[in-house]
């Protein structure tokens, strides 16, 4: 079962800077962490400092109580923070949003093989500011080919994955690019083909996105045009193009909302602003 606790961290006389440059530090290091789950961090409009800590289960939260930026963390709050110290609060999930079964999470990642993993990386880069976390498969490391992968991957015969990255892109499932060499290959699907077809990606800024997507080496199709149904409401719009490499893409905004039928069993994921 995961922990999830709130820490409040009050800052003393003149020491709102330094409790936030703290915090900001403690992030990147937690976020690291094989156990945490989620770490976000909230300031209050007197000064104080909320935490969101979510960690896998009981030992990954004693492991980040043990870690020495933990430790280091709360050394320093003896200082900076008012009463010496931050006030932790465990949380219990309630009303919880749980629209799968027993068990399952939700989107990990996608997967879209490319043609060249460094520009495709380039594109989502310059277009949508996405992040590389790690190669999953160097380039200059050993092919992963034969029988194994083949029969775990579902590969035709000959074909070696010889490239893939893992990318971040703001608040939603990771994207996990691949770079095949030497087996049968389709080009980009279309929308009418079956299978998974393009991303989705929701944008602030639809003049703006549109415009940084065409200068990262995208090709825009007509529009941005009004969303259907449930989805029609004011101000909300989408747009599809072609990657440079020709897989879709949509850019869509719902400022207005959307209107879900009563009695709906969830209501629809939006990555948070």
């Amino acid at each position: 079962m995961t922990r999830t606790m709130m820490a409040r961290a009050t800052p003393g006389p003149g020491q709102e800077a330094r409790l936030k440059t703290l915090v900001d530090e403690l992030a990147g290091h937690v976020r690291a962490e094989p156990g945490n789950i989620r770490f976000e961090a909230f300031a209050e409009s007197g000064g104080a400092v909320v935490m969101l800590e979510e960690y896998r289960d009981d030992a990954a939260f004693e492991a980040h109580l043990d870690e020495s930026h933990t430790r280091q963390f709360n050394e320093a709050l003896g200082e900076v923070a008012a009463g010496g110290a931050s006030e932790v609060t465990e949380l219990g999930a309630i009303a919880a949003d749980t629209p799968a079964a027993p068990g399952i999470r939700g989107i990990d990642h996608a997967g879209m093989t490319v043609p060249d993993i460094d520009a495709a990386t380039r594109f989502f880069q310059d277009a949508f500011g996405a992040v590389t976390l790690y190669d999953v498969l160097p380039e200059d490391g050993p092919d992963m080919e034969g029988d194994g992968p083949e029969a775990e991957l579902g590969l035709s015969a000959g074909t070696r994955i010889v490239h893939m990255r893992l990318l971040r892109l703001g608040n939603g499932p990771c994207l996990e690019l691949f770079r095949m060499e030497g087996g049968e290959q389709a080009g980009p699907a279309r929308l009418q083909d079956e299978g998974l077809t393009h991303l989705g990606l929701y944008v602030d800024d639809m003049e703006a996105a549109c415009a940084a997507f065409s200068a990262a080496g995208g090709e825009l199709l007509k529009g941005p045009h009004p969303l259907a149904n449930n989805e029609d409401q004011e101000g909300n719009a989408g747009i599809y193009g072609r990657a440079p490499w020709g897989t879709l893409i949509e850019l869509l905004s719902y400022p207005g909302g959307i209107s879900h039928p009563q009695g709906a069993p969830a209501i629809r994921w939006t990555p948070h602003p």
